[in-house]
């Protein structure tokens, strides 16, 4: 019982060790607009960043993006630049720092910030200290932009 009990403590405390990994959404370190150090310790995971781009309660990225590879989702927006080909111009580290807040590489952009929890004009009370994405869907997000290249 002993070591069961021993086993589900450390399976707790290495949970919470990886929770602890995640950089907050205001210690979050920008250069020219870039973010070079991953949010998580977890690797993004394209497939799910995928679900949360053309998610309309997440990203919602298609409300103002084209993107070819999302076909199938209708509405796609014409306000920001098509998402075709965004890893052949921009680097990882670009892209993390847009998707966390664009307006650090952007000044005056309408793009919102999805990976900050203060500073807004006004939010709604539910969503007050809340950022839109976790940093893990920062990162899984990030590494299914990095999926869009060229053909």
């Amino acid at each position: 019982m002993k070591h069961v009990l021993g086993f589900a403590a450390i399976a707790v405390f290495g949970a919470s060790m990886a929770i602890a990994e995640d950089v907050k959404p205001m210690a979050v370190s920008f250069t020219n607009g870039a973010v070079e150090a991953a949010l998580t310790a977890t690797a993004g995971d394209a497939a799910n960043g995928r679900k949360v781009f053309a998610n309309r309660k997440q990203g919602n990225c298609l409300a103002c993006h084209m993107n070819s590879d999302m076909a199938e989702e209708s509405f796609h927006g014409e306000v920001g630049p098509p998402m075709d080909g965004v890893a052949d111009r921009w680097t990882e580290a670009e892209l993390r720092g847009i998707v966390t807040n664009s307006k650090m590489m952007f000044e005056g952009t309408i793009m919102p910030a999805f990976y900050v929890d203060s500073g807004y004009t006004r939010p709604l009370d539910e969503f007050a200290g809340k950022s839109i994405l976790t940093a893990q869907q920062v990162e899984d997000v990030v590494a299914y932009l990095m999926t869009l290249k060229e053909d």
